[in-house]
């Protein structure tokens, strides 16, 4: 019999794949097979559904997990009321000047009583929960789920973990009030803009943000000012909201003076020399 277009074998473009997962379990399972590069939560959610998708649908059902996640972040930072969030790059190693600096700050604030929260894992993350832990006061990790392994560092005395990064933005936000951002990459440029925001939009108010590391946030300052001023896309206003140094007491002093000081039984806040 003559090979015809009609009894031509044909050869499916997903040969050799293993089949489409019909379900959120099938999804999962797939995920765990060798050599799949594992999702995380964040970006099956965030994925555009394709037009075939059986169970796109499962992303209402999401909503129950997010929801879970919220009350437990809140459950578990109830107590936190003095909260400073310090951010920096996972990059920068024990011995660094700004890892020291990250560390200094840290304890400073640590012991005028406020609590240090941070992503919980290396770099100046680590610094910052470092020197906390040293002064033997709160030091928080709100650590995040990615495709590579973040282990939380070891100088926490509370340890979250989070499968969304934007309810874990949200914890920072909520029990900070003040943001100190050490050098980093496009996470900590990213906690720095949000914050800004909320701040300009007066979502949140009375909130310091101090960038430390004059040479690092020199070049990102006159463009902020040469560009994003000159063209009117922000108010001089906007710039006063940012406060520049290289000095952790400096930094803590600044802080001080916009957040009150809390409020402890017989007890001062220490003062920065």
């Amino acid at each position: 019999m003559a090979e015809t277009k009609a009894n031509k074998p044909t050869k499916k473009k997903d040969a050799g794949k293993p089949p489409k997962p019909k379900t959120v379990a099938d999804a999962k399972e797939r995920e765990r097979q060798p050599g799949y590069w594992q999702l995380t939560d964040d970006e099956v959610l965030l994925r555009s559904p394709e037009p075939e998708d059986e169970y796109k649908t499962s992303d209402s059902w999401r909503v129950l997990r997010i929801t879970s996640e919220f009350i437990n972040g809140f459950d578990e930072l109830a107590t936190i009321t003095q909260g400073v969030s310090i951010f920096g790059s996972a990059r920068t190693q024990e011995g660094d000047d700004m890892y020291e600096a990250a560390r200094e700050t840290a304890r400073l604030l640590a012991e005028s009583h406020f609590e240090i929260i941070t992503g919980g894992g290396p770099g100046i993350m680590e610094a910052a929960n470092r020197g906390a832990f040293e002064a033997s006061k709160v030091s928080v990790g709100c650590n995040i789920e990615l495709p590579f392994e973040q282990l939380p560092n070891p100088y926490l005395t509370k340890s979250l973990s989070f499968k969304y990064f934007f309810v874990r933005k949200t914890m920072f936000i909520k029990y900070s009030n003040a943001y100190i951002i050490f050098p980093g990459g496009f996470g900590t440029m990213d906690e720095l803009f949000e914050a800004l925001t909320l701040i300009q939009t007066r979502k949140i108010r009375n909130f310091p943000v101090v960038l430390f590391g004059s040479t690092y946030w020199r070049g990102m300052l006159a463009w902020l000012t040469s560009t994003m001023l000159h063209e009117k896309m922000i108010s001089p206003d906007d710039l006063g909201l940012i406060h520049l140094t290289d000095s952790p007491e400096e930094a803590v002093k600044f802080i001080i003076r916009i957040c009150k000081p809390p409020k402890l039984t017989g007890k001062r806040v220490r003062k920065i020399k």
